[in-house]
């Protein structure tokens, strides 16, 4: 299949914001459908892109958002506003704190609503469609994952790829007790597990949560699986994670290659 690509012009947002959205677009590559940040000019000798981005994501709280408000839209594009206030020509609004699943769920539905456009499919994605008595609709719960002492930057990076092999919903817990009620409370596809973190009984919550849910993912992620530790904690480590039922184990910090041929299973 010939791969696609959707150009994006980012306003505003965060630094941390920004990281996150790269992260997106990166991880984005290795699928068929992928985005890429548009920019109006390009590097001398560079190939020129194309003259209007695809869609335009823009932040309610920037400077710039006001322009967004005032000026027509380059004909073919859609405007994701993120935040409140927006215009009415908005194809798309969301709400703070940014849920990255939910971006990527749009930028997906914008490629669709331009197969419509181009009259390949036949689909209304503009709006959701009304719900009549007449009509039965079987509602799916969304794919959820449990994120267990990740720190800051391992858990936007898991969340940006669980978004990308489809898991929408992601909790994040920093404690024993709290992991415990959300494996009571929630079903999941995919479990992460920082085995290094002293705060967390890692060990234990993989191993319920393995009993709980056998058929998910069960990741535990371990600086002592790397190549820089030595081989006795390596050995050590790979059969702690055998006894605790963790079929997936992965080195910290993450890299994207060893993660992808995981997440792909989802």
């Amino acid at each position: 299949m010939h791969k696609q690509r959707i150009l994006v012009s980012v306003v505003g947002f965060s630094d941390v914001e920004r990281h996150a959205l790269n992260t997106v677009f990166r991880l984005s590559e290795e699928r068929e459908l992928s985005y890429a940040l548009w920019a109006p000019l390009t590097a001398p000798g560079a190939a020129p892109m194309v003259a209007a981005a695809h869609v335009a994501l823009v932040d309610a709280d920037s400077a710039e958002a006001v322009l967004s408000h005032a000026k027509e839209l380059p004909a073919g594009q859609r405007l994701i506003w993120v935040g409140s206030d927006a215009p009415a020509h908005a194809w798309r609004v969301l709400e703070r704190p940014i849920q990255w699943a939910s971006v990527l769920n749009e930028l997906d539905a914008v490629f669709a609503a331009r197969q419509v456009d181009s009259g390949f499919v036949d689909l209304d994605v503009t709006a959701p469609a009304p719900l009549g008595e007449e009509v039965e609709h079987i509602v799916s719960s969304p794919r959820r994952a449990l994120l267990v002492g990740a720190d800051a930057q391992e858990s936007m990076y898991l969340r940006s790829r669980l978004a990308l092999a489809g898991v929408v919903e992601c909790d994040e817990v920093a404690s024993t007790e709290a992991a415990v009620e959300s494996i009571g409370r929630n079903r999941y596809c995919c479990g992460v597990f920082n085995l290094d973190d002293p705060q967390v009984d890692s060990w234990s919550l993989a191993r319920l949560f393995r009993d709980r849910f056998p058929q998910a993912l069960t990741i535990g992620t371990s600086e002592l699986a790397g190549p820089l530790a030595d081989w006795w904690n390596r050995r050590r480590v790979r059969n702690s994670t055998r006894r605790a039922g963790i079929s997936i184990l992965l080195a910290r910090p993450l890299q994207p290659r060893e993660l992808s041929q995981w997440m792909d299973l989802l």
